[in-house]
């Protein structure tokens, strides 16, 4: 199949070329040759380390490591809607149940997955053909992500729109893939978080109530509960697993761990980056808990770990190779400043519960600086050492 494919792809690519009759396609034709075949070029001159996995390669190895957490959202988008409908077709607990909740959340996810894909892949293609580049591959995981990090009920036309700001503001006006400064699936939920506040917070957003429309069952977050002054309904265990209300794909912890370790396992993401946020946050819980002058300062630390998009947004967000720090000093810093300042929105900010998305943005626009000063930093040790050393040579 693989053959006749490339065959095909052969006889039809002069068509596409330079001369050819759609040579103003070359962008789009590149874009999918390259995202079925490796590219065959190879250089002519000077040493180069060879690698099978490709800038394309790395971003399925995200999308595959989304996968649990994607299933797991669909399921639990069917599995909340079942809780509060008397009229669901099956008994819950029953094998028919698991299968319909599945699929009632597949259906609501679809059409989301469709409008990311469509709308921001079209901007990248548009992008890339009016600047003669080549398709750039970063939105294979964007467009997963954004229908991930937004409440089921958010209507189609503004998750289109969130979309369209994302790629063209967050980072096609910087240069396109690897230019970017700011993660552009947060830049999607911050702009709907801004522009539309009731769809993406608030007790009316989290769960379906019907398969294709937009109406909501009432039912609070953990996170919503403890900003009201009240302990979590739901226990550690709940959280953990992730039956409970939230965004569609980020409330199971297990989930989102099975899909850490295969990152790691995979070396794509830096476990520096993950391990320093999840200490940041326990750090800033520990103070909270020492000082104590509130409920939510009680909390015990490592609840934090649980509700929202913590874990998710350490995992998948924090650790974007584009938007992070480079440097090994500069990851354990960038990682716990984002932790620290999570938590600290949270109970300090009434008025925004979910802290993780703030803080990864704002230590996006300051990873640079890090680096930079990590760099300098280096640099100055380097010059003493040189100094000091031929100095003892003089000697």
């Amino acid at each position: 199949m693989f053959n006749n494919l490339r065959h095909f792809i052969d006889k039809i690519k002069p068509n596409f070329v330079e001369g050819g009759k759609f040579a103003w396609l070359q962008s789009t034709f590149e874009a999918f040759e390259t995202f079925a075949f490796t590219p065959n070029r190879v250089t002519k001159r000077g040493c180069h380390v060879r690698d099978a996995v490709d800038l394309k390669r790395a971003m399925i190895t995200v999308v595959i490591a989304l996968a649990p957490a994607m299933l797991f959202g669909m399921w639990n988008i069917g599995y909340q809607t079942s809780l509060h409908l008397a009229d669901w077709p099956f008994k819950l607990g029953t094998i028919a149940s698991w299968w319909y909740c599945l699929w009632f959340g597949f259906l609501r996810m679809l059409p989301m997955l469709a409008v990311s894909y469509i709308v921001g892949l079209g901007i990248e293609f548009t992008f890339a053909q009016i600047r003669h580049h080549e398709v750039n591959e970063g939105f294979l995981v964007t467009g997963f992500l954004i229908p991930m990090i937004v409440p089921v009920t958010t209507p189609l036309w503004q998750l289109a729109l969130a979309t369209a700001f994302a790629v063209i503001i967050g980072k096609e006006v910087f240069g396109g893939t690897g230019m970017n400064f700011l993660n552009p699936a947060l830049v999607a939920r911050a702009f709907l978080f801004f522009a539309y506040p009731t769809r993406m917070s608030g007790d009316n957003v989290w769960i379906a109530a019907d398969l294709w429309g937009t109406d909501a069952i009432t039912s609070a977050t953990p996170l919503a509960e403890l900003a009201a002054g009240i302990h979590p309904s739901v226990s550690a265990l709940d959280m953990f697993i992730g039956t409970i209300p939230g965004s569609t794909c980020e409330t199971s912890v297990i989930a989102i761990l099975l899909g850490a370790l295969f990152l790691l396992f995979t070396g794509i993401a830096s476990w520096r980056i993950m391990l320093s946020v999840i200490l940041g946050a326990g750090l800033m819980g520990l103070l909270f808990n020492a000082i104590g002058t509130n409920a939510y300062m009680q909390l015990p630390f490592y609840y934090h770990y649980l509700m929202g998009g913590f874990m998710f947004g350490a995992v998948f967000m924090a650790t974007d190779p584009v938007t992070a720090a480079q440097t090994n000093a500069g990851k354990w810093i960038y990682g716990l400043l984002i932790g620290i300042f999570a938590v600290m929105l949270r109970v300090i900010n009434p008025a925004y519960p979910e802290g993780m998305m703030l803080s990864i943005l704002l230590m996006n626009c300051f990873a640079p600086l890090i680096d930079h000063c990590i760099v300098a930093r280096n640099i100055r040790m380097r010059q003493k050492r040189a100094f000091v050393k031929s100095k003892a040579t003089v000697q």
